[in-house]
């Protein structure tokens, strides 16, 4: 079985880890010194490395695997969880200094079970240590934040994000043509952990299959929506996206829209325009009572941008 990319390509140590802030490298480097860390509270997008930190930080203050339990929130979230899971693993005592409890994407447990989880960290706080991640840091709630180390971890620039990609292809060796590439950026941009794993997927035979010849099974329907555009075929582009968007995607594409302003417009005044655009979409997706004409207005008002 091939290995997966995101997880060979995973920073180990603190050398190898891409700081977007040097307090922030500083801060980290002063935990491991100390050989200690507060409960800790990682916020960014999607696939900026929350989780990668957080298991560098284990891995380099060489925390016990038997002292770490990993907890994926979106799947688990129940005050029943907090209750049984967390409390039966961080009321035993440790065999190292500490355990550890690693809840991703923390910000999907309910307001009572996040209080739950207030009440647990305060009663073991001289055993146990919590990394929180979170894609909105505004739904976590107060007494959280104020128990946790705060870090948000701001996304790479698009130029740097290519390069990563692409240093991971040449070492692969993948053959890919740079329009190709560029397409693959633009529609996880800036999800690394997605683009690595949508390259992987649509690689056949040391080559990197462009949105045209990939696997139905495999492609993305932002990848072939930005070869659309890419393309000028901006009515079938909005056809397909309002055909494959689910739901629960919806407000995270606006965001993707605004990461990826110059799909929309090659000047700094057109993307202004299309940032107004997003915005007032965004504003109106938590108003309106049919999501989907509402994103497909949007779309419209962003190929009228892109045409002119």
């Amino acid at each position: 079985m091939r290995e997966l990319w995101t997880e060979k390509y995973r920073p180990a140590v603190i050398e190898d880890y891409v700081f977007r802030d040097e307090a922030q490298r500083k801060q980290v480097q002063s935990w491991v010194t100390e050989k200690t860390i507060p409960h800790l509270l990682f916020s960014g997008a999607p696939g900026v490395g929350k989780t990668t930190l957080a298991k560098v930080l284990l891995n380099v203050l060489d925390v016990d695997q038997y002292d770490i339990l990993e907890i994926n929130a979106s799947r688990e979230n129940s005050v029943d969880t907090i209750r049984d899971k967390i409390t039966g693993f961080v009321q035993t005592m440790p065999f190292g200094d500490f355990k550890v409890v690693l809840l991703d994407e923390a910000d999907y447990i309910s307001p009572n079970g996040q209080a739950a989880l207030r009440g647990v960290m305060e009663m073991y706080a001289s055993t146990a240590r919590f990394i929180l991640t979170c894609n909105y840091p505004n739904r976590v709630i107060p007494a959280l934040h104020s128990r946790c180390q705060g870090f948000h971890i701001e996304k790479l620039d698009q130029t740097d994000f290519t390069t990563r990609v692409a240093t991971v292809l040449v070492t692969e060796g993948v053959e890919v043509e740079l329009d190709v590439l560029d397409s693959y950026v633009k529609a996880t941009y800036p999800d690394l952990r997605k683009c690595l794993n949508l390259c992987q997927m649509n690689t056949v035979d040391g080559v990197l299959q462009s949105p045209q010849e990939a696997d139905n099974s495999t492609a993305d329907y932002r990848l072939q929506m930005v070869d659309m555009i890419k393309s000028g075929k901006i009515r079938e582009a909005r056809q397909l996206l309002c055909s494959q968007v689910r739901a629960d995607e919806m407000e995270d594409l606006f965001r993707w829209m605004y990461d990826n302003l110059e799909l929309w417009s090659p000047t700094a005044e057109g993307e202004d325009e299309a940032i107004l655009v997003i915005r007032k979409g965004l504003v109106n997706h938590s108003m309106v009572s049919d999501p989907e004409i509402n994103l497909s207005a949007t779309l419209v008002e962003l190929a009228q941008i892109s045409t002119t």
